[in-house]
């Protein structure tokens, strides 16, 4: 096979050609996320109970949830969380359940309770989905809250229907409401009470179908529209009349408002309110690209927005995924220029082309098999392509050097190709076996752990099978041509002298290597005891490093990003302005190190482009009222500060 493919050149390039346009073909089809896609094995079941304390909710709620589950197979664990007027039961599931049925027996357990509170809201029962934070549009604008909410629900709309970005959520809103302040003192001038306004008011606020008229043409719907939805309107409901037959109106009884129920759910984007609008992708939307169609829609619509109102971006989750992409296509041309660089001191510019070439050649084969099995480009495999570069640029190095010496031997091109190849073709293979023996136990490791962690085996032996095919099947013919190009050249006395940087190079390599290096060798040898002594102590001296914690070990390193986040949670019970004093600790911390990061490490560019506050949200606590908060910070972005965010989050903490 390696003999025809080296006197052949038409099927090498054939097979070139078609790795790199099925490659190509398979570019579009990759999904790029941030982590490769899972389906979590958990079924969730929640309760709401108005008015509950925790104790209640523990009480009614989880232990008759709990019991009424225990029947059911192929649960690993349990849990239920008692929250202030609501109930959160987590199932967590084996690998051999099915999380259709499961999901439908919970519902039936737990629907057949029949002792349950009757101020309880229908159980809600579903599989725990898992969408991705993709990025956030904060948009600051001094008009009152009802605005801003109008404003930014029009938005949504907006970016739904002509930027095709399904899942969108306004947030830093409560429900929408109209409070209604009686003034007691003139309701009982008038001969009014609380009942008889409320009776009124909830009367003439209704809207509903009252039947069809039908005629010989056509059938009309007939509809009573009677829902209030401004301050103007409501102050015109009739409540009653005074003792002279004058119409009251509520306006006269009563101070309207239009405002939002909770004070506590509130976002200050930069020390102004504002509105967020949360942007996520479900498991078969690729992130950077719904990115794209964010960051489009903000630009266009930074042109249409009314006088003082500000879109940022922030909490950009796809900036971590896209630096790493820039990494990766960043080492692998660096990679390339250096093999070449490198072979060009030793071999011709043709030579040292067609071995560099091999990496993308075998990326490009590699790409279009990802996107055939569905995997994605994602923080997990981008570490696989990475190792894969220098495992293929070290492969590709040996097979020219093999062949390059038997040239040296005087064998003909063509047998000096063949026999090169095969000399070396059971050292790359072994060492392609022992990548496989090492990583390939990763591939069956259960559980969320493996599911992520599969990722990086499969694309590395998906890139490194691709690479042994391009350089046993193409690579020696490449190298043959190129190798009788220059003999050609040679016999026409049209070679030209090598450059003097190469030839000064030649020299000096040539003199290390026949008088340097045998008299290293020949010490080395003379004093092999104390030699493969200092290789012991250094060795030891490396393992007691790692034990001493002087060089550190983490399995899954952190990635410097650029969003820091500290999240508040108060005692049940604290109000707002407590949590507010806290909020205000934690972002003139922050306002102190990114000034001082800022004048030592960023040369007087700010650090912290934006500050979040959210009031009445923490992830880490699966609840909601004033005891709880959120402050955001987006840093500057990891490629252009010299800072680690880890040191900023630390002199945070402090």
């Amino acid at each position: 096979m390696i003999a025809f493919f080296t006197r052949h050149p038409t099927a090498a390039n054939l097979l070139m050609i078609m790795l790199i346009i099925l490659g190509i073909k398979g570019l579009p089809d990759i999904k790029r996320e941030t982590f490769p896609e899972f389906t979590p094995m958990y079924v969730v079941a929640s309760i709401v109970y108005p008015g509950a304390s925790p104790q209640e909710v523990e009480e009614s709620l989880c232990v008759r949830m709990e019991d009424a589950v225990d029947g059911l197979g192929n649960i690993i664990e349990k849990r239920c969380e008692a929250l202030e007027g609501s109930a959160k039961l987590t199932l967590k599931l084996d690998e051999a359940a099915d999380l259709g049925r499961m999901t439908f027996d919970v519902q039936t357990q737990i629907n057949a309770i029949n002792d349950f509170p009757d101020e309880i809201e229908s159980p809600i029962v579903q599989e725990l989905n898992r969408n991705d934070n993709v990025v956030n549009i904060a948009i600051s604008a001094p008009l009152p809250l009802p605005e801003l909410k109008a404003y930014s629900e029009s938005l949504k709309r907006k970016l739904q229907r002509d930027y095709d970005v399904d899942l969108v959520e306004v947030s830093g809103f409560s429900a929408h409401e109209f409070r209604i302040e009686l003034d007691l003192h003139a309701i009982r001038q008038m001969g009014l009470s609380v009942s008889d306004i409320a009776t009124q008011v909830s009367r003439q606020n209704i809207k509903l179908p009252s039947g069809t008229v039908e005629t010989a043409e056509k059938e009309f719907l007939i509809r009573f529209e009677g829902r209030h939805n401004s301050i103007e309107t409501l102050a015109n409901i009739v409540v009653g009349a005074s003792p002279n037959g004058a119409t009251i109106r509520l306006a006269d009884v009563a101070l309207i408002t239009d405002r939002f129920k909770l004070d506590e759910q509130k976002v200050l984007f930069d020390e102004q309110t504002s509105a967020i609008i949360k942007v996520s992708k479900n498991k078969q939307e690729d992130a950077l690209r719904v990115k794209e169609k964010v960051q489009q829609f903000v630009d266009n619509e930074r042109q249409l927005a009314p006088l003082g109102v500000k879109l940022s971006l922030t909490n950009d989750m796809s900036s971590v995924l896209f630096d790493r992409l820039k990494m990766m296509l960043s080492n692998g041309w660096q990679g390339i220029l250096l093999v070449f660089l490198t072979l060009w001191l030793f071999f011709n510019i043709r030579y040292s082309f067609w071995v560099a070439a091999g990496l993308p050649v075998a990326f490009m084969g590699g790409l279009f098999l990802m996107a055939s099995i569905g995997l994605s480009i994602n923080m997990l495999s981008l570490v696989g392509l990475l190792m894969a570069i220098g495992i293929i640029m070290d492969d590709a190095i040996v097979i020219a050097e093999s062949i390059a010496s038997h040239i040296d031997r005087g064998q003909k091109i063509n047998d000096a190709v063949i026999n090169g190849v095969n000399k070396v073709l059971p050292g790359v293979v072994s060492s392609f076996l022992t990548t496989v023996c090492v990583f390939g136990g990763l591939l069956f490791l259960d559980g969320e752990m493996g599911a992520v962690l599969k990722a990086v085996p499969q694309v590395l032996l998906l890139v490194l099978s691709i690479s042994l095919i391009e350089a046993f099947l193409i690579l020696p013919n490449h190298l043959s041509h190129a190798l009788l190009a220059e003999e050609e050249k040679k016999k026409a006395g049209e070679i030209k002298p090598e450059y003097r940087i190469k030839r000064a190079f030649i020299e000096k390599f040539e003199h290390f290597r026949n008088n340097i290096l045998p008299k290293a060798v020949k010490f080395c040898v003379h004093y092999r005891y104390g030699f493969m002594g200092s290789l012991l102590a250094l060795m030891l001296i490396s393992i007691s490093l790692m034990a001493s914690s002087l060089v550190r070990f983490a399995p899954f390193p952190e990635l410097d990003g650029d969003i820091a986040e500290a999240r508040i949670i108060l005692a049940p019970g604290s109000t707002l302005m407590q949590t507010e004093k806290v909020m205000d600790k934690l972002v003139a911390a922050a306002e102190k190190v990114g000034a001082q990061f800022s004048e030592k490490y960023e040369g007087g560019q700010p650090l912290i482009q934006h500050i979040t506050r959210q009031y009445g949200s923490n992830a880490d606590a699966n609840e909601a009222g004033p005891h709880l908060a959120t402050v955001r910070l987006d840093i500057l972005g990891a490629e252009q500060r010299q800072s680690n965010i880890g040191e900023v989050v630390i002199a945070w903490e402090k």
